[in-house]
């Protein structure tokens, strides 16, 4: 389900929820209260990372807002403490602190803490050192020169490695007992430590791709610095949440999911569906946005695979009249949302009449970089993070639909599910299916999608001619996120000897491991030949393809 509410509205639509529905129906299981790693968010992008990068080393990590309380921080019995890294300056007025004592708390438990980013700068500035504005920024890969006496580097066959920067200020002098294990091709400080308290600070980002031995880095500090457990499996995160949905949810009540054809909705609900049984009502909504096929394939998948009891909705004209010159991206968003939302209550006012009461919870598979991505999530009380998309599907429905929320997938990555659904008997062709946008073909079909008549259906064979393409040559898996992109624009082009003016076609792939950042997919020229040829000859309004070879970031993976 998604849903493209405003701060304002998720806000609001969350108020109105018990206080237990923040921290319950979509936080991490309730057996997982206990977290060996505990991560303080002070706005990184790259939080989740973090989180993720921690959690692919079997120890189970949470993420809490960076000005926690120290009783919040310490009532997980953390291991470690991560210092995340993020926009602010130490210096600035105002900027984000740690939890006061936490420090002392650290020293008198033995609980290492690991700074990255603005966490470095946050352990210097808080011990009493000094950071400055650097007289350069230094952004992107670069090399670092560490010490192979530290524990943080101790087993490494090279003191030199590239790791990914991305900041401007720099600790100048460092607190009474610290230490530099590393600095960069400029001479800057890029690793410190203080041994005997066991507090690390890298400048680097290790979490990300780039860092080429970023998550040996991470590996040490659990096990080498803060003898972590390898304690956490997806297993455990499923027996978790099956207790905490049935406990959440109760042996009468009723829940209803809207299924969008993905792997994160149908996880979800194939989770919600193992705890509760038929209490579960599911709804599909052919908006008229979906890929080719979607609707006739949906069917089979949900009820000869996954054995969901679904109603279909085919509202495409419905929606497609609403959309009806309409370019802004934004105000499509708003558009399918809006209408999604009637639809939406319509089904649900009828499944009240149906069941003779309503059903009261409302089932979301809202992914971690679905968070990240909005606004601050609403009940977690992160209130550091920037704001990059809006268009996730995270937030509920409007306040007057009376839904309680339960997102069993809330602070899983996009890799997990995919396990948590094989792991639950999901088909595999389904689970490895690529992501697919809340707004469908919407932000694939730049501007007015009802502009041209033909858009959507031109939409569709393009890209179910790239995708089988990818299947054909053993390439698919290999991607993480393939599909084609409708330009509103014409180009001149010679078709049967005869000079044409059709359509532009654009096709992305993109690889990636979270959805977090990502890298376009080299093709050979062959294959990329080979599709370009397909398209043109196969579809008759097209007579251009071009690929995106932009990488996230500076871009989305969407057009729109």
């Amino acid at each position: 389900l998604w849903l493209p509410v405003t701060c304002a509205e998720q806000k609001a639509a969350v108020r109105s929820l018990p206080s237990c529905i923040a921290r319950t129906a979509g936080s991490q299981p309730t057996a997982m209260e206990e977290a060996q790693c505990v991560i303080l968010d002070y706005g990184s992008q790259y939080t989740q990372l973090i989180a993720r990068r921690v959690r692919e080393q079997s120890v189970y990590s949470m993420i809490v807002p960076g000005d926690s309380t120290l009783e919040r921080v310490t009532s997980y019995k953390p291991r470690l403490v991560v210092l995340s890294g993020g926009p602010n300056s130490v210096m600035a007025e105002g900027a984000p602190t740690v939890p006061d004592g936490l420090f002392e708390y650290c020293a008198s438990e033995q609980v290492p803490v690991l700074g990255i980013c603005y966490g470095l700068q946050l352990i210097v500035h808080s011990l009493g050192g000094e950071v400055v504005a650097g007289e350069t920024r230094e952004y992107g890969r670069m090399e670092v020169t560490t010490d192979l006496k530290s524990l943080l580097y101790h087993d490494e066959h090279s003191d030199k490695q590239m790791v990914w920067m991305s900041h401007g200020d720099v600790a100048k002098t460092l607190p009474d007992g610290f230490r530099v294990v590393g600095r960069s091709s400029t001479g800057a400080v890029v690793a410190i430590e203080h041994a005997e308290r066991r507090i690390y600070g890298l400048q680097y980002h290790p979490e990300v791709m780039h860092s080429e031995r970023g998550v040996e880095t991470l590996r040490r500090a659990l096990f080498d610095v803060a003898k972590c457990d390898r304690s956490w499996d997806m297993q455990s995160a499923l027996d978790s949440q099956l207790a905490t949905i049935r406990t959440k949810i109760g042996n009468t009540k009723h829940a209803v999911c809207a299924l969008s054809g993905g792997v994160d909705s149908a996880v979800a609900a194939t989770l919600v569906h193992k705890a509760i049984g038929d209490r579960l009502h599911c709804v599909f909504v052919d908006n008229g946005l979906l890929r080719y096929k979607e609707q006739e394939r949906v069917r089979q998948m949900f009820k000869e695979h996954l054995h969901l009891p679904v109603t279909i909705i085919d509202a495409s004209e419905r929606q497609l009249t609403k959309l009806k010159g309409v370019s802004d991206p934004e105000k499509k968003r708003k558009a399918i949302g809006a209408e999604f939302i009637a639809i939406f209550q319509e089904f649900a006012e009828k499944l009240e009449r149906d069941l003779g009461h309503k059903a009261e919870f409302l089932v979301q598979g809202t992914l971690y970089p679905d968070v990240i991505e909005s606004c601050p999530p609403p009940g977690s009380g992160q209130k550091h993070s920037h704001v990059i998309k809006s268009h996730h599907n995270v937030g509920g429905l409007p306040e007057k639909l009376g839904f309680d929320l339960v997102e069993p997938l809330r602070w899983l990555f996009k890799d997990e599910v995919r396990k948590l659904g094989l792991l639950m008997g999901v088909p595999e062709v389904f689970i490895k299916r690529h992501p697919f946008p809340g707004p469908g073909l919407a932000v694939r079909c730049l501007g007015d999608v009802t502009a041209e008549p033909r858009a959507l259906d031109v939409l569709r064979d393009v890209d179910e001619i790239f995708i089988n393409a990818l299947r054909e040559f053993d390439l698919y898996d290999q991607i993480w996120q393939a599909f084609a992109v409708f330009l509103p624009i014409k180009s001149v082009g010679v078709q049967g000897d005869q000079r044409s003016h059709k359509h532009v076609v654009g096709l992305r792939a993109i690889t990636s491991s979270d959805g977090m950042t990502a890298d376009w997919f080299r093709f050979s020229g062959d294959f990329l030949a080979e599709v370009s040829n397909r398209i043109t000859n196969q579809v008759s309004d097209v007579n251009r393809v071009v690929y995106d070879i932009t990488s996230k970031p500076p871009s989305t993976v969407e057009w729109e």
